[in-house]
C-alpha cells in the first residue's frame, strides 16, 4: 500500500516518522485494522534506513497505537483511532454578562506596571542560590517582608520563621487540615453560614466540620463553648464574616481566645480581605491577642488577584515544622520569582499604594449599589460592615430566593443566594453580591441591570 506522510525535517528521522504515523492514526486517516507496509517497503518508499522505520513501529506498538502479529504484519490497533478522535475537549461555560459573584476583585484594576517591574527586578537581582531548591516555608525575603507588613497593617505578631508561604487560602487550609488529621484530630468547628468550599477542603482531608450559627456579631461563641466533645479547631472570619459581613464582637473575640486556651484548641483565622475597611480603621487581626493559639491565613487573591496563587500562614511555634513538612510534599516550595516580586512590591510600598487607590474605588461601588437598591427596591436591606468586596442583601420575608437567583441568571446576572452558604439551613432569603467583581468600565451598567431585574423579580414573588 502507498502511504503519504509529512515528516518534520527539524526532528530526528525516527521521531518524525513516529509523530507522523501517530497523527495519521489519531486524525482517522489510518483507520483501525489498517495494515501498514513492511519496514523494508516503507523505508524504501520514504528514503529512510530500515532501522529508522523499525524504531518508529516499535515505539507505536509500545504506546498501543499499532499491533504486530506473526504472519499478519503490522496494523493499526482496534479502537484507538475512534477513541482518540471522539474525545472532545472539556467545555468551558460562557462567563456571565454581569458577574456579581463574590469571587474576585476587579481584574482590570490589577497593578500590571508595578507587578511587571517587580518581576523584572526579582529576576535581575536573584542570586544563584535563589535559582536552586528553596525553603518549603518560602523565600526568607518574602517571609521577612510579610512579618513587617502584617504587623503594621493587621496587628499580627509574627516572626519570619513562623510564616509558611502557600498557594492561596485554600492551599493553606488544606495544609492545616492534613496536619491536624495526621495528628489524630478530627473535629473542626465552622461558622454557619460560611464559605462552603472550606468545609469541602476540610472533609477531603478527613476532618469533620461542626457547623455553629453566626449572626450580626459573628460566630456565636457560647455555642462553641457548649459543644461536646470540644472541637479541635475552629475557623473564623473575625474581620469580615463571609457571607454575613459582620465583625466579631469584642466580647466574643475575648471569649473565643479564652475557649482556645482552656481547651487546647487552635483558632484558624481567615483574614481574606482584612485590609479593606471603608468607614473606619480595619479591626486588628485576632491573632494579635493570642499568637500561640491562632493560625492566621492570608492571601493576595483579594488585594491583588487570585491568579498569583500566593498566600501565607502565620503559625503557632508547634505547627511550623509539621506544616512546612506537609508543604514540602506538595510541590517542594513556592515559585521563587513570584515570591521575590511580592516581597519587592511590599517593601517598596507598591502594595500599600495599590490598596490606597482601591479602597475609595470599592467604597464608591458599595455606595452606588446601596443607592440604586434604595431607589428601586426599598424593601431590600443591605447588611454588614462597609468592607471587602461583598454585601449581603436581605430580601423581604417570604421572597423566593431561588426564583430571584434564577431571574437574575436569565438576565445575564450571576449572583449567589444566601442559602447556598449554609448547612444548618433556616436562613432568611438573601443574596450575596460581589460588587468587586464587575470591571470598572461596566459597573454602573451592571448595577442598573441587577437592580432592575431584582425589582421585577420581587414584584412577581
Amino acid at each position: 500500500m502507498g502511504l503519504h506522510l509529512e515528516l518534520d525535517p527539524s526532528l530526528r528521522p525516527a521521531r518524525a516518522l513516529t509523530q507522523a504515523l501517530r497523527r495519521g492514526i489519531t486524525d482517522g486517516v489510518l483507520a483501525a485494522g489498517t495494515p501498514l507496509p513492511s519496514t523494508r517497503a516503507l523505508a524504501a518508499e520514504l528514503g529512510l534506513a530500515r532501522g529508522t522505520v523499525v524504531e518508529a513501529y516499535e515505539q507505536l506498538v509500545a504506546e498501543g497505537y499499532l499491533v504486530t502479529r506473526p504472519r499478519a504484519g503490522t496494523r493499526v490497533a482496534p479502537g484507538v483511532a475512534k477513541a482518540v478522535a471522539t474525545v472532545a475537549p472539556p467545555s468551558t461555560p460562557a462567563p456571565p454578562r454581569y458577574d456579581f459573584r463574590p469571587i474576585s476583585s476587579d481584574a482590570t484594576a490589577f497593578p500590571r506596571t508595578a507587578w511587571s517591574a517587580a518581576i523584572r527586578a526579582a529576576i535581575r537581582d536573584a542570586s544563584d542560590d535563589d535559582l536552586r531548591y528553596g525553603d518549603p516555608r518560602g523565600q526568607p525575603a518574602l517571609r521577612t517582608a510579610l512579618a513587617s507588613y502584617l504587623g503594621r497593617i493587621r496587628g499580627v505578631r509574627a516572626e519570619p520563621d513562623r510564616i509558611v508561604v502557600c498557594a492561596g487560602y485554600a492551599h493553606g487550609l488544606a495544609l492545616l487540615s492534613r496536619v491536624f488529621r495526621r495528628a489524630g484530630r478530627s473535629r473542626l468547628a465552622v461558622e454557619d453560614p460560611t464559605y462552603t468550599h472550606s468545609l469541602t477542603i476540610a472533609e477531603y482531608a478527613g476532618l469533620t466540620p461542626v457547623p455553629l450559627p453566626a449572626d450580626g456579631d459573628g460566630l456565636r461563641v457560647e455555642l462553641l463553648e457548649e459543644a461536646t466533645p470540644p472541637p479541635d479547631a475552629v475557623i473564623v472570619t473575625p474581620a469580615h464574616q463571609l457571607p454575613l459581613g459582620a465583625t466579631l464582637a469584642p466580647s466574643r473575640r475575648t471569649a473565643l481566645v479564652h475557649w482556645a486556651a482552656d481547651t487546647g484548641a487552635t483558632i484558624w483565622e481567615d483574614d481574606y480581605d482584612g485590609e479593606l475597611r471603608y468607614d473606619r480603621q480595619p479591626i486588628g487581626a485576632l491573632q494579635g491577642l493570642a499568637p500561640e493559639r491562632v493560625a492566621y491565613l492570608g492571601t493576595v487573591s483579594k488585594s491583588l488577584a487570585p491568579v498569583l496563587r500566593l498566600g501565607w500562614l502565620v503559625l503557632p511555634p508547634h505547627l511550623v515544622d509539621p506544616v512546612a513538612e506537609a508543604r514540602s510534599w506538595d510541590d517542594r516550595h513556592p515559585p521563587t520569582f513570584d515570591q521575590l516580586a511580592l516581597a519587592r512590591l511590599i517593601t517598596s510600598g507598591g502594595l500599600d499604594r495599590h490598596l490606597r487607590r482601591m479602597r475609595p474605588r470599592y467604597r464608591r461601588r458599595r455606595d452606588r449599589l446601596i443607592a440604586a437598591l434604595a431607589d428601586r427596591t426599598p424593601s431590600v436591606r443591605v447588611e454588614g460592615v462597609a468592607a471587602g468586596y461583598h454585601a449581603l442583601l436581605r430580601l423581604p420575608d417570604g421572597a423566593d430566593e431561588a426564583a430571584v437567583v434564577a431571574a437574575l441568571a436569565k438576565a445575564g446576572v450571576a449572583a449567589y443566594g444566601l442559602s447556598t452558604y449554609s448547612r444548618l439551613g433556616g436562613q432568611p432569603p438573601g443574596l450575596l453580591i460581589g460588587y468587586g467583581t464587575p470591571p470598572q468600565h461596566r459597573y454602573l451598567e451592571a448595577v442598573d441591570v441587577l437592580t432592575a431585574t431584582l425589582a421585577k423579580a420581587l414584584r412577581r414573588s
